[in-house]
């Protein structure tokens, strides 16, 4: 009997200035599933005297750290591990004494990298976990660097690492730990002064969209959706969460809805950083990236996942994991993306990323199928929405999943949701449940000639009426149809044509 081999092990760690990560994954189905996150908080940074020397304390706290990664890197081979030192690493006089140590610990090599490289290896992770066409911005603020990038597709075109980060702020401008006006003020200015330098370079090169790929942003999203915002963050949101910080006097009394104990220390700091980012580089909104660093060294270990399309790549990947019929789903998508192109195309559905949501619901809205018939949709809604899908923010997951949900049978209006507008979430559910009735056959061969005419939201689908007699069954769906979507406020005729 042949034995299958387990797919291997992948290791990154990430020596930050305020924790210590590491991620464990591993390649399989043609993407890279997370089998473990460690992080230990060691304050690195903060151990840094006024001669860039680091304490004992410090080091020892670190070296404790090391300790613990080291059981879980026994079983990974070495050449499926990268480590790498960050700013504060950079930064200390005596770093030989702790990597010395360090290394010993870990029975590898630790890579101190340079800012750029850092940098460097963030567009990697943001690029390969992040959907969005276009040059994109990303910023990245960690302990005691804060790294800002410009890149298109797989291409970084500028590379930034910034000597300031949320721990080395805390110490320099909330080192009494009061939350007034004044020490927020100092804290933007002198993040917008350490930004000045590079400000015409940037808005020369311009960008499409802004990405976060650090603590202090998913803190700050975690925050906004705890307190019924959307994700997406903008300086209006930034300066009410500053309001509700200076709500509290001292740092040690900060309560704000949403924000750990853990994140609360650096997260005005953090906070003053951010809104000199938008200020300076007039952001209009960022989201969160799906990866950054650690997810930069993992996938670039893996010589498949290099420099291919993130959304085909994630699709495939979770047709592959869940069994599903690839060509079908190619079927329906391409079926769905004519009946977009006979509506309008872009002037129907605004929003670019709107017609990338429609071809991935077509291609994954059997996903719920794997589990059980009677209640797909509700299956498909979950894993969608729970999966782990690069490319896809949390509000595309959760819009991909309430459309699948309705692909078929009951209708109801989808709820609110921050993907794309509610009329385009709308029109993609309906070309998705035209789409799937219409190829039901399952083969190209036996799929009607239809054309597709608009006035609003007014739909007019014209199919050959002696196709309708010879499919009496898709011809009672289609009328079904017809009277579900009309019933909810949404027209639509079923017309037999000659």
């Amino acid at each position: 009997m042949s034995q299958t081999v387990s797919p291997p092990l992948y290791a990154a760690i990430d020596l930050g200035s305020n924790s210590f990560h590491m991620l464990v994954v591993r390649h399989i189905d043609g993407s890279v599933q997370t089998m473990a996150k460690i992080k230990r908080k060691v304050r690195l940074a903060a151990g840094l005297d006024e001669n860039n020397a680091l304490s004992t304390e410090a080091m020892q706290r670190g070296w404790d750290c090391l300790s613990l990664f080291a059981e879980r890197l026994q079983d990974i081979p070495p050449e499926n591990i990268r480590i790498v030192g960050t700013a504060t690493l950079r930064t200390a006089t005596n770093v030989d004494i702790f990597l010395k140590k360090a290394n010993d610990i870990l029975g590898q090599k630790i890579n101190v990298i340079s800012g750029e490289e850092e940098a460097a290896t963030i567009y990697k992770g943001v690029a390969h976990t992040s959907g969005g066409s276009g040059r994109r911005l990303v910023v990245d603020i960690g302990g005691a660097s804060t790294e800002v990038i410009i890149g298109e597709g797989f291409t970084a075109k500028a590379l930034t690492s910034l000597k300031m980060g949320c721990v080395t702020w805390l110490e320099r401008h909330f080192k009494d730990r009061q939350l007034n006006a004044s020490n927020f003020d100092n804290a933007i200015e002198a993040a917008k002064a350490t930004l000045s330098p590079i400000l015409d370079n940037y808005n020369q090169l311009g960008w499409d969209v802004c990405v976060g790929a650090s603590g202090t942003v998913q803190a700050l999203q975690e925050i906004m959706l705890a307190q019924g915002m959307d994700e997406v963050i903008t300086l209006t949101k930034l300066k009410r969460l500053q309001k509700q910080a200076m709500l509290a006097e001292r740092l040690e009394e900060l309560e704000i809805e949403g924000l750990t104990l853990e994140r609360a220390l650096v997260f005005p700091s953090g906070l003053s950083i951010l809104i000199a980012i938008f200020e300076s580089l007039k952001i209009e909104s960022m989201t969160l990236a799906g990866g950054a660093l650690r997810e930069g060294l993992a996938y670039e270990m893996v010589d498949e996942l290099r420099h291919d399309n993130i959304h085909n790549r994630t699709i495939a990947s979770v047709q592959s994991r869940y069994q599903m019929d690839v060509e079908y789903g190619e079927q329906v998508a391409t079926l769905s993306q004519n009946l977009l192109a006979q509506a309008g195309g872009d002037e129907w559905i605004s929003e670019p990323q709107a017609s990338v949501l429609l071809t991935t619901a077509a291609k994954l809205h059997e996903i719920g199928l794997t589990i059980d018939f009677k209640k797909g949709g509700e299956h498909g809604a979950y894993l969608l929405q729970n999966l782990d899908l690069p490319g896809f923010t949390r509000a595309q997951k959760f819009c991909l999943g309430e459309v699948v949900r309705r692909y078929r049978e009951q209708l109801t209006s989808l709820p609110e949701q921050h993907a794309v507008s509610g009329t385009s979430s709308k029109r993609i559910l309906r070309l998705l449940r035209l789409a799937t009735l219409l190829t039901h056959r399952r083969n190209t061969q036996l799929e009607p000639q239809v054309s597709l005419e608009v006035n609003g939201d007014n739909l007019t689908l014209s199919i050959s009426k002696q196709w309708l007699v010879d499919n009496p069954l898709t011809a009672a769906e289609l009328e079904i149809e017809a009277n579900r979507q009309s019933d909810i406020g949404w027209p639509l005729v079923i017309n037999a044509s000659e």
